[in-house]
């Protein structure tokens, strides 16, 4: 596995869903990776660092020139937990959890992000603006309501499945809703 080419694709994506989605500082992405499926293995199985490193590499390389947070979801034996900076989860108001993240619980991708982060934490539960799920980790409950599906110019990271979202302020009202500022709509009668 080149884990150049993987990082600078995992960059690729980061820097087109933070267009699509207008993602700024202040914006949150969650990631979700299995490592094994990045291999070609199943979810799981086959974890490595170094593919996590690479990752996380080009994470942050797609994520700087926008400023927002990044999240990166463990696996299913920390019940999808996540790591982030400290400060990121001060901002939202999240409550941090004890435990730290290894690579047979929690994943190498959430390991690897923990032990480069200067002041990690892990919080339970957060509400996202995007993310990208890479190797089907289901990233969805870590999503705010409404998540709008994006097509990324890459369909896989390595041999891992990709699917990524951003989000959007629900649509209320009916028939007579406008969903779009214009200086006709400004004023109610």
């Amino acid at each position: 596995m080149d884990v150049t080419l993987i990082g600078q694709q995992v960059q690729t994506v980061v820097a087109e869903l933070a267009q699509a989605g207008k993602l700024t500082a202040g914006k949150l992405m969650v990631i979700g990776c299995s490592t094994s499926e990045v291999l070609g293995k199943h979810i799981g199985k086959a974890g490595s660092e170094e593919v996590g490193a690479a990752l996380y590499r080009g994470i942050l390389a797609g994520q700087a020139p926008y400023g927002f947070s990044v999240a990166f979801q463990c696996c299913e034996h920390l019940n999808r937990a996540l790591v982030m900076e400290r400060s990121t989860a001060e901002r939202y108001g999240y409550d941090e959890v004890t435990v730290i993240p290894v690579p047979a619980a929690g994943g190498s991708m959430a390991a690897y992000a923990y032990s480069q982060m200067t002041d990690p934490v892990v919080v339970e539960h957060i509400r996202a603006d995007a993310g990208i799920d890479i190797g089907d980790t289901f990233i969805g409950m870590h999503l705010k309501h409404v998540a709008v599906p994006f097509r990324p110019s890459l369909r896989s990271i390595g041999e891992a499945h990709l699917t990524a979202a951003f989000t959007r302020p629900k649509l209320i009202g009916g028939v007579r809703a406008v969903y779009e500022r214009t200086d006709a709509n400004n004023s109610c009668s």
